[in-house]
């Protein structure tokens, strides 16, 4: 790759797209351009990590500035530069225990500012904890294999998920997708997607397990395709539902994705849903994934 003078050259990322790994080169990514999706995607423990940090961070310079002055807070005895970070600390926090002060107008200039810095951070905090707290998702268990057997006397492609909550999610509905390379006219390959169209894409009320069906016939995409055919056009799946989700009154979206690989043919899914002694359904989770062949 050719650069002009004082240019840099990107670095290349791996991205993680469903189970794929991309690499991505030649995109100059800025930290801190999308600094607020960073923040909502990052992980609980990373997220933590990172604010404390900062917080860190800020504290350190602003125990600095004091440093600089002449004696700008009251009752730290010789200015060690630690008492200076604990009253940062206070400052920033709006703590302010009351032993140590600013004391000249240069200790109270740098508080202004910290005060308005704590004030702006910890708002900003405040946003950021409770959209990751709010923001909506379904807990929705998938099956690790889909399964294609026949179903109503006829070639069936069939998926299994379950609500994990066991609240209801009303209006529910399923889409089926699949992804797979084709060659044009002109020899070049692309990457295409097909909708499957499913016997029932809509549930009134989600509660416990949904299986969607996609008939093979002559309209499918899949149609007059095996193990190796998928293995050759590198098929993969991508199942998307949403609903509304009662408790949360959100509406709420899972998705899941299989490369063909994951497909498992002659075989359908074991029976999880029986009637207990007193007659109430019971559902079995421990044998969720289990297929048997067909």
């Amino acid at each position: 790759m050719t650069t002009g003078q004082g240019e840099r050259t990107p670095k290349a990322r791996v991205v993680r797209i469903g189970g794929r790994e991309i690499i991505a080169e030649g995109l100059q990514l800025n930290f801190w351009a999308d600094i607020s999706h960073r923040c909502m995607t990052a992980s609980w423990p990373a997220f933590i990590i990172g604010a404390a940090l900062v917080f860190l961070a800020f504290n350190a310079v602003f125990a600095l500035l004091y440093l600089f002055g002449d004696q700008p807070v009251a009752n730290v005895k010789g200015g060690d530069y630690i008492d200076y970070f604990y009253f940062s600390i206070e400052t920033l926090s709006t703590a302010g225990y009351g032993d140590m002060h600013p004391q000249t107008h240069y200790g109270h200039f740098v508080a202004t500012i910290e005060l308005f810095t704590g004030i702006f951070s910890m708002s900003l905090m405040t946003g950021l904890i409770f959209a990751r707290f709010s923001r909506p998702s379904a807990r929705l268990l998938f099956a690790k294999n889909p399964v294609i057997s026949n179903h109503d006397g006829q070639p069936t492609l069939m998926i299994r998920f379950a609500n994990e909550r066991h609240n209801i999610i009303g209006n529910a509905t399923a889409r089926i997708w699949m992804f797979r390379d084709l060659v044009t006219a002109e020899g070049n390959e692309i990457r295409r997607f097909f909708e499957l169209r499913l016997l029932r894409h809509e549930s009134p009320a989600l509660a416990l397990s949904w299986t969607l069906y996609h008939v093979i016939d002559e309209q499918s995409p899949l149609h007059g395709m095996g193990p190796a055919e998928l293995d050759a056009a590198d098929v993969s799946l991508v199942v998307v539902v949403s609903g509304y989700d009662v408790i949360a009154a959100q509406t709420v979206h899972a998705r899941k994705s299989y490369e063909h690989r994951d497909i498992l043919f002659g075989h359908r899914y074991v029976d999880v849903l029986g009637t207990s002694d007193d007659g109430r359904v019971r559902i079995d989770y421990g044998r969720f994934h289990d297929t048997s062949e067909s």
